[in-house]
């Protein structure tokens, strides 16, 4: 690991100020970024830790739906959101083991965009709304391809706000060493219509699969996605699986949601 500087700013705007400086980057739970570091893949000369920020923690109802702060442990999400958005809350306390949730944030989640990473199909299933210490950022605006994200340089994530939809439930298919998702779908039931984000599938990191949604907006059942075809050509393929059969569990998974959803 390359030497560096670490700083813990109280507030978004001292944090922001220190992002400006050049080498600066955003330290969240870490869970990637340090062993990133470790492996000398990533240098930064300033990690800026955003975990003292008081004003980026924490679950509570407001406008426009669930406020997630950035710097919450997925841990907390698991406890304090499962009143409010209780697939959100078994999204999050499915995600790693408990060293990760009790470190791992959902900003820090969602500003790596790991392709297949949980909670990018948590927070573009729902149809979220990603605050940013300079604007608010639509989740389907947001999510820009494998690790890729609409954050410009000396921008990061303060928080999720997350409508609150009629039915959803999120189902993953474990990759057993990592735990990470070898495919999950998040399906939400809106007045609106049904969205459904897959994760862990395709090549350009987590997406909305439109004809799932238009058929389960007609009915809302397992049996609606049945019959449908999903197209592999853009899907991962290794050695856990083929991009065939990370497609059947895009339609296989998305039927289990339903079923879990209710």
């Amino acid at each position: 690991m390359h030497n560096f500087d670490f700083v813990k700013p109280s507030s978004i705007a001292e944090a922001a100020k220190l992002l400006g400086q050049d080498g600066a980057q955003p330290l969240s739970g870490g869970q990637t970024l340090m062993p990133t570091m470790k492996q000398r893949l990533a240098a930064p000369s300033v990690l800026v830790s955003l975990t003292g920020i008081d004003e980026m923690k924490g679950v509570c109802m407001g406008d426009g739906g669930l406020h997630v702060g950035a710097a919450t442990a997925h841990a907390v999400v698991a406890k304090d959101a499962a009143k409010h958005y209780p697939a959100l809350a078994a999204l999050a306390g499915g995600i790693g083991d408990p060293a990760v949730r009790s470190r791992g944030t959902i900003g820090g989640s969602i500003a790596n965009n790991d392709p297949s990473a949980c909670y990018p199909a948590g927070v573009l299933g729902s149809g979220s709304t990603v605050v940013t210490n300079k604007r608010k950022i639509a989740a389907d605006d947001y999510f820009q391809g494998m690790f890729t994200t609409a954050l410009e340089e000396g921008e990061f994530v303060t928080g999720v706000t997350f409508p609150i939809p009629a039915k959803a439930a999120y189902v993953k298919f474990n990759q057993p060493a990592s735990r990470f998702a070898l495919t999950g779908v998040f399906v939400a039931k809106f007045k609106s219509g049904v969205r459904v984000a897959v994760t862990g599938a395709s090549n350009n990191g987590v997406f909305r699969w439109a004809e799932g949604e238009a058929a389960l907006s007609k009915s809302f059942s397992a049996d609606a996605v049945k019959g449908l075809a999903v197209d592999d050509s853009d899907m991962i393929s290794d050695l856990h699986g083929t991009a065939a059969y990370r497609a059947n569990l895009v339609r296989v998974l998305t039927g289990r949601a339903v079923t879990a959803a209710g």
